[in-house]
């Protein structure tokens, strides 16, 4: 039967006399998968170069009048802001949300100024007769359409919508004139009684100007505080994985035996409620079937299957504790020797940094390339008035395109004019825009997939390297992180690639999904939603299995240098033969790098609560806390940048742990402890296992040369 299930999960790894570590002289692997990645990677460079010769992102970053021209470029340079005609259109014809997502245009002229008014303003009866140089002109008013000559009459401007007929002090924000909601307003026929409510409706209830300026204020005050909260989190970090090496049997310990008495408390609670309960005769027979959860709470039979289901889990940690404290202990030297090795092997606790860099430059690229693509196309204009069904408007034209530079000719219609609806769709770049934008995504997945393997396979070459030197520190390469980093590139980037692939083909997968869902919630078919419901699960199980697979395969390829596929293998059938220290190892280094990150994000979390909230006293003028709007916005800062600096370190500790693992296992297998095939293990996993190497260290090292 052991045989049979050894077969099963694959041969026991043969001694090989000329297995020094991570193989120096290997080859290139998976390059089938390695020229189509670059492939991949020039296709994406030139959907970027033709984003950017047909995109114009000026037409997100800056506002445009009713010509089509922008504000504050070109002709317009010292014209920045748009004023709207009447901005009630937007405010009282549609929402807010509709209003965004049309780049914030609206059926009302738009000019561009040089700033907004500062005073409200109406044209009175008495100017109709006027021309619109004495009322405009004169006065310093440059709102009008361009190109309207001083001498029409104000009347006719008006009309046709040339010049405004009332203006309202307003304020610059998004590139846009917006009006202030607490000013004095004109009396305006038919809208002054909304002025006050579409104002206060679109500003007061947002108030994005007013936060956004005491939010900068509240950086400006705190920055400084901030960085020595992250700095204080990175020391914590650094100061906990190094301390490992002392204490990480007495921290387990401690850990371990903190769930057992939190599981105990749970059982004594569930029992005392259960008995108070009983006492009163409170049983689910008398509530009956209900879709109140809470009402479930009053009734005896919840916290008596709670209790049991407590004592179960309670029962079998104990029994855990019993029967595997062997491979605990062999746990625990793990983590000590991973602590070890990030003490000789510094550097690699600032490597995340450089996955950083590169994941910024991946997600960077594809959302200018997304949004350059966005805006590729012409914009469109088509003919549009507030109200059809008046007289003149039957024979109207409606949406026909139309030159917004161009003068108009029908004004038998009132308020016809020429709008903007969108960006052309035709051309063979926007005809083809879905699917570029989705090879986009991929190229998003696939290479931050690829930078993220990358990482993961140059931490597991340095820190294998570690491991198989048989005199540590002495025979420990001088450079492990920038040679496994040289090696990763020159030999495995197809390998790396494979495995990132097949991830963001998942990934992908999930999306779409994710969007058809997102499509039949309306329709609300529960079988509809069933089926999707078990696709999510199933992609997502398979996600997480794939992430698996992957990891240990890296630290495999960093090791032997073979290709994803055999490497792949060769790690699921070791941990398949040792599944019980797979189990363990992983459960206690996820408890312990759980507590490590409470302890650093808790740890500051409460530091900057207390600094930033005022309580700590008498620390001199130097530290006093800032005076800010928001206290809690830098507290919120620190703790998440906390939790970013403690997973980056954390991250480099876990995979320390995990290459070492694996290493171990086959060390195992390799060797016996004979003069010849001597243990590479610490003298503690010696102990803990009760074997010895029978060779000297100096033996090993002259057998070597």
């Amino acid at each position: 039967m052991g045989q049979h299930k050894e077969e099963a999960n694959g041969k026991p790894v043969k001694y090989d006399p000329s297995f020094r570590g991570p193989i120096k002289s290997r080859g290139c692997t998976d390059v089938i998968c390695c020229v189509l990645f670059l492939l991949f990677i020039l296709g994406y460079v030139a959907v970027g170069i033709v984003a950017w010769v047909y995109g114009d992102p000026r037409q997100v970053l800056y506002p445009r009048n009713s010509t089509g021209a922008y504000c504050g470029l070109g002709q317009n340079k010292d014209k920045p802001y748009l004023l709207y005609f009447n901005i009630f259109n937007c405010i009282l014809a549609t929402n807010i949300i509709t209003a965004a997502a049309s780049s914030l245009q609206c059926p009302t002229p738009q000019v561009c100024v040089s700033s907004c008014p500062e005073s409200s303003w109406t044209v009175d009866a008495s100017s109709f007769s006027q021309t619109v140089g004495e009322v405009f002109y004169a006065a310093n008013r440059n709102v009008c359409v361009p190109g309207v000559p001083p001498e029409m009459p104000v009347l006719t401007s008006l009309k046709q919508e040339f010049c405004p007929s009332f203006l309202l002090p307003s304020s610059p924000a998004l590139g846009r004139c917006f009006p202030w909601p607490n000013s004095t307003q004109p009396e305006l026929p038919g809208i002054t009684g909304n002025i006050s409510q579409g104002i206060s409706g679109l500003l007061d209830s947002l108030n994005a100007r007013d936060i956004s300026v005491k939010v900068f204020e509240d950086f400006a005050h705190s920055w400084y505080w901030i960085l020595i909260a992250l700095g204080i989190a990175l020391v914590l970090s650094l100061l906990f994985i190094l301390l490992l090496r002392l204490v990480a049997g007495p921290l387990v310990l401690v850990l371990i035996l903190g769930v057992l008495a939190v599981l105990a408390y749970g059982i004594y609670h569930c029992w005392q409620e259960y008995r108070v309960l009983r006492d009163k005769g409170a049983s689910i027979t008398q509530l009956g079937f209900t879709f109140n959860l809470s009402a479930y709470r009053s009734v005896q039979e919840t916290w008596l299957a709670a209790l049991i289901l407590l004592a179960v889990l309670e029962g079998v940690l104990l029994l855990m504790l019993i029967f595997l404290r062997q491979r605990i202990r062999i746990a625990i030297a793990l983590l000590k020797e991973a602590s070890r090795a990030v003490g000789y092997m510094m550097s690699t606790m600032f490597y995340p940094l450089v996955t950083f860099v590169l994941l910024v430059i991946c997600i960077a690229y594809w959302a200018m390339t997304a949004l350059y693509l966005a805006t590729s196309g012409q914009p469109q204009y088509v003919l549009w008035a507030p109200n059809t069904s008046v007289s003149g408007c039957e024979k109207a034209s409606m949406n026909e395109s139309c030159d917004p530079l161009a003068e108009q000719t029908n004004f038998s219609c009132p308020g016809m004019k020429c709008v903007f609806q969108g960006y052309l769709s035709t051309g063979l770049v926007q005809r083809s825009l879905f699917n570029l934008q989705i090879y986009g995504i991929l190229g998003l997945f696939w290479t931050v997939n690829w930078v993220l393997a990358l990482g993961q396979c140059v931490l597991a070459g340095a820190f294998a390297s570690f491991y198989w030197a048989f005199l540590k520190p002495q025979d420990i390469p001088t450079f492990p992180l920038s040679s496994a980093f040289i090696r990763t590139l020159r030999y495995h980037t197809g390998s790396l690639a494979f495995g990132a692939l097949i991830l963001s083909l998942v990934q992908l997968a999930r999306v779409i999904l994710e969007y058809i869902d997102h499509k039949l919630r309306k329709a609300q078919n529960p079988v509809a939603r069933c089926i999707m419901c078990c696709f999510k699960c199933c992609l997502w199980c398979l996600e997480k299995f794939i992430k698996f697979l992957n990891y240990n395969a890296y630290i495999m390829i960093a090791i032997y240098g073979k290709n994803f596929c055999t490497s792949a293998k060769n790690a699921f059938m070791l941990l398949m033969r040792n599944i019980l220290r797979v189990v363990v190892l992983d459960n206690v280094t996820d408890l312990l790098l759980f507590f490590g990150k409470l302890l650093v994000v808790g740890g500051i979390g409460v530091l900057s609560f207390f600094f930033f909230s005022g309580r700590i006293q008498g620390l001199g003028k130097d530290f006093e806390n800032p005076n800010l709007n928001y206290y809690w916005l830098p507290i919120m800062t620190c703790v998440l940048g906390a939790y970013v600096i403690a997973s980056g370190f954390f991250s480099v500790f876990g995979m320390c742990v995990d290459t070492l693992f694996l290493c171990f296992l086959e060390d195992l297998e390799r060797n016996d402890g004979s003069l010849d095939r001597p243990y590479y293990m610490s003298k503690s996993l010696l102990q803990i296992l009760g074997k010895k190497n029978e060779a000297p260290p100096g033996d090993k090292k002259k057998k070597k040369k």
